[in-house]
């Protein structure tokens, strides 16, 4: 039933594009097409997890261009790069999990143009959590759900008229409740955000999900 669900989603995603964006099918002559809302789903995709991942968007319309990378077509992600180190690693020494062990999804599941650090804008990423995250959510039904980047979580914020919250310290606080699943931010995984997070004294933020996830 929930594979079924999934695969809707998937299929819904596949149907039609954003203006603005591109389709994932559009590169690597279709390669990179999966039946997933995010390709990243593929290394990431235990649908009775406890725990979902949340980054913000797959990637670029710059980073795609040129022949089909076998193994991001394989696993959905490059394991050498440095955010997916750092999000194995958190996941590893807080929650003693394999990311295999969690349901992993990108909020934005279009390709958005420009390079990697491209904007999308808030209206288009609240629209993407509305129609795909949120339903997601419902259908996985984990224990709690972790939002990666301030966008993504005040998207996910926005998409249930929660107001949005301002800076990394303000956001390890507004953990909020959708259905049956509470929903934390945490620091992008890159190594810039990573060092903030450090800097801005924050760093027992994981901890204190695994608490909640331990006795819940």
């Amino acid at each position: 039933m929930k594979k079924d669900l999934l695969l809707n989603l998937a299929k819904l995603r596949q149907s039609k594009v954003y203006d603005g964006y591109n389709p994932i099918s559009n590169y690597a002559n279709g390669g990179y097409e999966c039946d997933y809302v995010s390709p990243y789903s593929k290394s990431a995709h235990n649908i009775n997890a406890e725990v979902m991942v949340i980054l913000q968007d797959w990637s670029s319309d710059e980073n795609l261009q040129g022949d089909a990378c076998e193994e991001l077509n394989r696993l959905g992600y490059t394991p050498s790069v440095r955010t997916n180190i750092n999000l194995k690693n958190l996941l590893e020494k807080h929650l003693k999990l394999d990311l295999k062990d969690t349901y992993a999804t990108n909020l934005f599941p279009y390709i958005k143009k420009g390079g990697m650090s491209a904007h999308i804008s808030p209206k288009d990423m609240k629209k993407a959590a509305v129609e795909f995250t949120l339903p997601m959510l419902k259908i996985i039904k984990p224990k709690i759900a972790i939002a990666l980047g301030m966008q993504t979580f005040n998207s996910l914020r926005q998409s249930i008229n929660l107001n949005k919250v301002y800076n990394m310290t303000e956001a390890v606080r507004s953990s909020f409740m959708y259905e049956n699943t509470r929903i934390y931010f945490q620091a992008h995984p890159s190594q810039q955000s990573q060092n903030k997070r450090g800097n801005l004294n924050i760093v027992n933020d994981w901890n204190e999900m695994a608490m909640y996830l331990n006795n819940n």
